[in-house]
Formats: structure tokens, sequence, C-alpha cells
């Protein structure tokens, strides 16, 4: 009998082992899932952004920077823009004078709900460092 992990089937209940293609991969691997999510969420304040789209529907670029003062307004901006380019965030203009833009979540975004607070678990849940 060939053991579950060399077929690659995850066994019954065992969460990150998916009976996949994908995950048999022996290197790194742009088109692995974990791999994508993980771009998707890079740089310092990313997962921060998302929390602050996640708790409120649609925020402005000012509420933004005000909930986070700490971050820069080139970073803010690079951030954003990342999340647009990988279809988590939605950029929606307002014409009139001043034009009005806001940010909110799309459904792929909002999915990354459950995978930060998995983060959040995971790493609460460590012991102290000493």
């Amino acid at each position: 009998m060939t053991h579950r992990t060399v077929s690659g089937a995850a066994p019954p209940g065992r969460p990150g082992l998916p009976d996949d293609a994908r995950a048999r991969v022996t290197a790194p691997s742009p088109s692995c899932p974990v791999e994508i999510t993980l771009a998707a969420l890079r740089g310092r304040w990313t997962t921060l952004l998302v929390r602050e789209l996640l708790r409120h529907e649609q925020r402005t670029y000012s509420e933004l920077a005000a909930a986070l003062p700490e971050l820069s307004d080139k970073v803010l901006t690079d951030r954003l823009a990342q999340l647009t380019a990988v279809g988590a965030v939605e950029r929606t203009r307002t014409p009139g004078w001043p034009p009005a833009v806001t940010y909110e979540l799309t459904p792929h975004g909002s999915a990354l709900g459950p995978v930060l607070q998995a983060l959040w678990d995971w790493g609460a849940s460590r012991p102290p460092q000493e």
C-alpha cells in the first residue's frame, strides 16, 4: 500500500495537504495557490489595509491614511495598487468636484478575511520567544 502523502491524497481532517497536482511540486512555483496568496499579501502594511477594508465597506484614500497614520503616502499608494492589480480591491472614481475615489474589497478580497484570521490564530498560539 502506498502512503497517502506519497500518492498526494490528503489524509482526512488534515488541512494544508490538498489533493492537487500543484501541491506536489518540489520547488516554489508562481502557479502555487499559496505563493499567489503570499504574493498578494506581500509587503508591510498590506494586511492592515485589508483589515481596514474588512471593517468598513468603502474607504477613501484619506480615511485609510487616517486609520493608519504611520503609513507613508507612497506605501499606501503602492499597496492599494498591488491589491487592485490582484483583484482584491476595487477602486471607484465618482465624477464631480473634487472627484471622489473610494476603495473596497471585491468578493475575492473579502475571502482574505479567514486567511488573515488563520494567520492571526497561528501567530497567537505560538509560544512566547525568550
